[in-house]
């Protein structure tokens, strides 16, 4: 098995690498794709010295890869995912470059695993804040049928990438923002991506359209206000949902609880609920201040933390790749 990162000295990039040696994911050959500023520096993996090499087409086409994982930007996956698929890989890309292509399956192995079994060599990482969402959404809605939901979410600098990071920090030593249009140090900014017409922002609009297409629910009433806020790292999300089937919140939260790689931390006399601290570095998506709306029927409200970086990008794509070796084992694929 020869593995390829396009994009590894980035970020998800780093963390793609840190994550298949902790899940023990060996291949005979990595190949580390970056830019040309980046070609020849050296990363160990598994304890083996492995030179970046310039992402090129002449760089690709000489290589037997089987899988390549992506996180370099929609236009660089444009590019190039097509060049990977064609050799045979498949393609697991970061981007929002295949996201909404009905031919595309758009994957969180925990909630919609048998979309892979229709891959035809791209499958596409939803963007981090639908990831940690759509985890308690499909326990809830697997029982209780949703009928709409409401998101606010609060999230991290390092959402933004390394230009995130570094203008928070620039913040913090009273120097002037580069990446977001105002500062973030001490500040929220109602506002991620560029504006739609209707009003509604692009991160916005993808947590709307990526949640109905991995949930198959195309039906679900949705809305959405996405937010940055002066953090590092781990999103944190307010969501709101209505559901046609009336509930008991011991259900709801047993519901939760029984579901893979989600955390209840719901302990209000404890004082005890996710926050971004207690997250950093983590795979699970942790859930808590589970209560009822009080103003419909039968809502409940859930604040909803995970590590951007590693659930809502890194893992969640390496968990893909584990699936995809799981069902070929199988004979699925």
């Amino acid at each position: 098995m020869k593995i390829a990162i396009v994009g590894a000295t980035g970020k998800v990039g780093s963390k793609f690498i840190e994550v298949l040696q902790e899940r023990n994911i060996f291949a005979s050959e990595y190949y580390l794709y970056a830019s040309s500023k980046s070609a020849g520096k050296k990363i160990k993996i598994f304890n083996k010295e492995y030179t970046i090499i310039e992402l090129k087409e002449e760089n690709i086409r000489d290589k037997k890869i089987d899988y390549a994982l992506f996180s370099a930007g929609g236009e660089i996956s444009k590019k190039f995912a097509p060049i990977f698929k064609e050799i045979g890989s498949i393609v697991i890309d970061n981007s929002s470059a295949w996201r909404r292509d009905s031919n595309v399956p758009l994957v969180v192995p925990e909630v919609n695993p048998e979309d892979i079994l229709w891959h035809n060599n791209i499958i596409s990482n939803p963007n981090c804040s639908t990831i940690q969402a759509v985890l308690p959404l499909k326990a809830l809605d697997d029982k209780f049928k949703i009928k709409r939901i409401v998101f606010s979410t609060y999230q991290a600098v390092s959402g933004a990438g390394q230009k995130g990071y570094e203008d928070l920090e620039r913040g913090i030593n009273g120097e002037k923002p580069k990446k977001f249009v105002y500062p973030i140090f001490s500040n929220v900014i109602p506002q991620i991506d560029d504006f739609l017409d209707n009003g509604y922002t692009k991160e916005e609009e993808k947590m709307m359209f990526e949640t109905k297409k991995i949930l198959h629910r195309q039906d679900l009433l949705i809305t959405a206000t996405t937010v940055r806020v002066p953090v590092f790292d781990c999103h944190s999300e307010s969501i709101n949902i209505e559901f046609r089937k009336p509930f008991e919140i011991e259900e709801i939260v047993k519901t939760l609880s029984n579901f893979k790689n989600i955390v209840v931390l719901d302990n209000i006399k404890n004082n005890l609920y996710p926050m971004p601290i207690n997250c950093v570095n983590k795979d699970e998506v942790f859930v808590g201040r589970i209560r009822r709306d009080f103003s419909v029927s039968n809502g409940i409200n859930l604040w909803v933390v995970a590590d951007n970086i590693r659930k809502g990008a890194a893992t969640n794509a390496v968990q893909i790749l584990e699936k995809i070796l799981e069902y070929k084992k199988m004979g699925k694929l």
